[in-house]
């Protein structure tokens, strides 16, 4: 089979499941939330097979799918302005070389996305995710509390898929058990 073959059957089976992460993130009370970030993981699946292009087409696919298919269209909203996009936020973040600008970057993000959200569209942006009665202050600690512990479970994820699912032709080869 032939790497584009290939990579377009990851891509086809990436979309159907990042759809269905956020088709069931938007009937299931309660789960929102880790269904769309399961629902992120993808991106970061199609960038380590197909490149930054690759993740690209599979963000704008899910969102151009979710808003045919997922009933309640605001519910595609958390996945189109953070969760499909932290893939790649990550992605760029993790190529600077200092932890701290890692971090600087992927926080300076959420908080960006999650202030603007809340001040200015928190009924469409939050979608069906219930927000606590606090301030937003206190709001945006916890949101960058939930995204360092997201981001921990991304990448302990990632590595996962990298040494026991993406094996590559040499390995297989050589018959290794990663």
């Amino acid at each position: 089979m032939s790497k584009r073959t290939q990579n377009m059957a990851i891509g086809g089976i990436c979309l159907a499941v990042s759809v269905l992460s956020v088709f069931f993130a938007s009937i299931i009370p309660g789960v929102e939330l880790t269904l769309y970030a399961v629902s992120s993981l993808f991106i970061a699946v199609m960038i380590l097979e197909g490149g930054m292009k690759s993740g690209l087409l599979l963000y704008a696919g899910t969102i151009l799918l979710c808003l045919i298919l997922v009933p309640d269209k605001v519910a595609v909203v958390p996945y189109a302005f953070f969760f499909g996009l932290y893939g790649m936020v990550k992605y760029y973040a993790e190529k600077l070389r200092h932890p701290v600008l890692q971090i600087a970057l992927k926080a300076g993000v959420f908080l960006v996305v999650f202030g603007i959200g809340f001040m200015f569209f928190k009924s469409i942006f939050f979608g069906n995710i219930d927000l606590p009665d606090f301030p937003w202050p206190v709001l945006a600690v916890g949101g960058l509390a939930f995204l360092f512990l997201y981001d921990f479970i991304f990448t302990l994820l990632i590595q996962f898929y990298r040494k026991r699912i993406r094996r590559t032709e040499k390995d297989i080869r050589l018959g290794k058990d990663l």
